[in-house]
């Protein structure tokens, strides 16, 4: 979104298309107020959802804004998560996706197993940290494969990427798919997609470090 909305011929893609110029942007308004939309749906939501409501570490960290008077103000994330509070509520609309149910390609226990061969046979050694120029397979142990309804429902399986770095100065995107063949990789609608991790140029030269989950 960032980076479609900014202006191609600016230097750094201003105003929504870098960090440090995106709020100038009156698109940039109701973008995050969606994203707040969502992440209100998503705490709506039963079915194992993680409540934070006990986490300290984040309910106290803050961060620092300069309201309408110019004034530097310190806010914590624990005054910012009840929209009530705050003096807003979204309508309540219909939401077709919200059980919607991705796709598999149901491979063959055959052809996951030809999959991990060829990785482990594979003549390219891996070494870490990767260079993302082209389509890199891992394999990743699973602490347990088979798990209960209940077990999945009291704690969330997460796939963490950590060590990403990259020069701040450049945008960057790149797909995570699991359980994937590389010469047919999923859509977004399939079980297979995991995620995108994107991210967009600050305007500043420097290296970025950070973790995907």
């Amino acid at each position: 979104m960032h980076s479609w909305v900014g202006a191609s011929e600016t230097p750094n893609r201003e105003d929504m298309g870098t960090f440090y110029t995106a709020a100038r942007d009156p698109l940039f308004y109701p973008h995050h107020s969606n994203l707040d939309r969502m992440w209100v749906m998503w705490k709506n939501l039963e079915e194992g959802r993680k409540d934070y409501s006990d986490d300290l570490d984040w309910l106290e960290s803050t961060f620092f804004f300069y309201d309408e008077n110019a004034n530097l103000v310190r806010v914590k994330i624990r005054d910012s998560i009840d929209t009530i509070k705050l003096g807003y509520v979204y309508e309540d609309v219909n939401m077709p996706w919200l059980n919607f149910k991705p796709t598999s390609k149901r491979k063959s226990k055959e052809l996951r197993e030809a999959k991990i061969a060829k990785i482990l046979s594979s003549r390219e050694k891996i070494f870490f940290p990767l260079v993302l120029d082209s389509i890199k397979s891992v394999i990743v142990k699973r602490p347990k494969k088979l798990r209960s309804k209940v077990e999945k429902e009291q704690e969330e399986e997460v796939l963490v990427i950590e060590g990403i770095e990259f020069g701040s100065d450049k945008s960057i995107a790149f797909d995570v798919h699991v359980d994937d063949v590389e010469d047919d990789l999923s859509d977004p609608d399939q079980v297979e997609f995991v995620g995108s991790f994107v991210s967009l140029h600050h305007g500043h030269n420097g290296k970025t470090s950070t973790s995907f989950k």
